[in-house]
């Protein structure tokens, strides 16, 4: 567990005369320090919590209507598509549904110069010292040509757990979410794991 033992659940506030309510619902006598009932109550927390996202799969947490492109798409409806939905990032399916890659926002940044550690304010500023746009080269590219790829995915079975340590080795927002032959189902983004980490903290 990673979370601070000491720490009540977001929007919760202990106080001791709390715990000693508690402790006097509870018939016969305790044999416990209002420390210790305190503690044994946050390790049950997060002890559960972490059950929970072991419990929770994509399946239950994956956005469904998913947008996606063809590797022949052009960038401009690729941006267009991204822009309009407010999203940073979309597969890339082939005829038969299967991901065959994913583009994000750091696909664009990349293949207009800007490094690693630069954001979407240096492109900005690229431009605005620059004589033009400096995403004019990849003007008549397509999604094929930036895509990353192979595409990371999971399986719907995949646990909330797995699926955010994937997001933190990998370095990745979303992760697209496929049938044994590859097909597209749905996508998992950090949004939706932690709207499901909220749920199940209100659910205890």
């Amino acid at each position: 567990m990673t979370e601070n033992l000491t720490d009540f659940p977001a929007g919760i506030e202990f106080k001791d005369e709390d715990i000693y309510e508690a402790m006097k619902d509870i018939p016969g006598y305790l044999d416990i320090t209002p420390g210790d009932f305190k503690e044994v109550y946050l390790l049950a927390y997060w002890h559960a919590l972490e059950r929970l996202k072991r419990a929770v799969t994509a399946r239950q947490v994956m956005t469904r209507e998913v947008v996606s492109v063809r590797p022949d798409t052009p960038l401009a409806e690729v941006a267009a598509a991204m822009g309009g939905r407010g999203i940073s990032g979309v597969p890339v399916t082939d005829a038969a549904g299967k991901v065959v890659g994913v583009i994000s926002e750091k696909d664009f940044l990349a293949q207009m110069g800007v490094t690693r550690h630069q954001n979407f304010m240096t492109l900005v500023a690229s431009c605005l010292r620059g004589k033009g746009c400096i995403a004019l080269p990849i003007k008549k590219q397509q999604a094929g040509d930036i895509m990353s790829s192979p595409a990371v995915t999971v399986g719907l079975e995949a646990s909330v757990k797995e699926i955010a340590a994937l997001f933190t080795e990998r370095g990745i927002n979303r992760v697209p979410v496929t049938d044994p032959e590859g097909r597209l189902l749905g996508i998992v983004s950090r949004g939706d794991l932690v709207k499901a980490t909220r749920r199940g903290g209100a659910a205890i």
